[in-house]
């Protein structure tokens, strides 16, 4: 009987915090949060964005950037959407030179430089996490985007 109490803590210790973190989903209101661009420029979460774009992983980032660098350079605007790249965890050297290649991107890249800003976000591997917002700022929809393919809006 003891050893069935053990389990839930022993999967708590052996896989940390992030077994245990709840994920943002339908029904949940999206975290405000300020950040600042590619090109420095302050950005704090507006009311009224329809769709959030995450990528979490360099591969999966530099293909949304090509995506959306051949699209309209309102395309997000038009869209009431914010795109959001992860570079926490990029060293300093890689930062030299990622940086300078995202500004001359026409779409505006809100920049995720904390550990905890992403954390509760869902994920998957080798997509771009896409958000369908409601009016209130509440998650409707959870979607994945393969980059390589046409981006289609819930």
């Amino acid at each position: 009987m003891q050893r069935l109490a053990v389990l839930p803590l022993l999967s708590i210790v052996l896989l940390g915090p992030a077994a245990t973190a709840a994920t943002l989903g339908p029904g949940d209101a999206f975290p405000a949060f300020e950040s600042t661009d590619q090109h420095g420029v302050a950005y704090t979460f507006e009311p009224g964005t329809q769709v959030v774009l995450i990528a979490f992983e360099m591969s999966a980032a530099k293909a949304a950037n090509r995506y959306l660098a051949a699209q309209p350079a309102t395309y997000l605007d038009d869209h009431q959407a914010v795109y959001i790249a992860n570079i926490y965890g990029m060293p300093a050297i890689g930062r030299h030179f990622a940086l300078p290649k995202m500004r001359k991107y026409p779409q505006r890249i809100v920049l995720a430089d904390g550990e905890d800003l992403l954390s509760p976000f869902p994920r998957q591997e080798k997509r771009v996490t896409v958000l369908g917002l409601d009016d209130a700022g509440m998650i409707r929809t959870v979607g994945y985007w393969n980059p390589e393919e046409a981006l289609v809006f819930p």
